[in-house]
């Protein structure tokens, strides 16, 4: 079974049809059949920040969606640690120069750790790592 990282954009993009990215999303989740999908909870955190102000409904459907991936037996969600808070903060201070979020530095390096490649996600960052990025024009 192929395994794959979901990033937030990921997320927010699949639960938001007003997204400019959904339909590209919704395209690219339908063909994840036999496939293992990594998340961790700084994502879920990322997530559920990001939609605090977008009102009730949208933020019910959020945790919906949220409490759905937890539920998911194709969805492994990595939990947050002391560790991996100590280690994404020594990539982001390691890349100074560059606009990772702190949430992109664990997730990094929640990659590396598992030997993932690939990630569900259009930020530039994660292939400025050496990773692939599996949402962008052309799929």
């Amino acid at each position: 079974m192929k395994t794959i990282f979901a990033d937030t954009f990921y997320w927010i993009a699949l639960i938001n049809p007003r997204d400019d990215w959904h339909e590209k999303v919704m395209q690219i989740s339908q063909s994840l059949q036999q496939t293992k999908i990594v998340t961790t909870e700084e994502i879920l955190n990322e997530l559920l920040t990001f939609y605090a102000n977008f009102g009730g409904q949208q933020k019910r459907r959020t945790v919906e969606l949220v409490k759905s991936i937890i539920d998911s037996p194709d969805v492994q969600i990595i939990e947050q640690t002391h560790e991996s808070f100590l280690l994404g903060l020594i990539l982001y201070e390691n890349r100074l120069d560059k606009g990772y979020s702190f949430t992109d530095c664990i997730s990094m390096n929640t990659m590396r750790k598992l030997g993932i490649n690939e990630v569900l996600t259009h930020d530039k960052h994660f292939a400025q790592e050496g990773f692939v990025i599996l949402i962008n024009y052309e799929n």
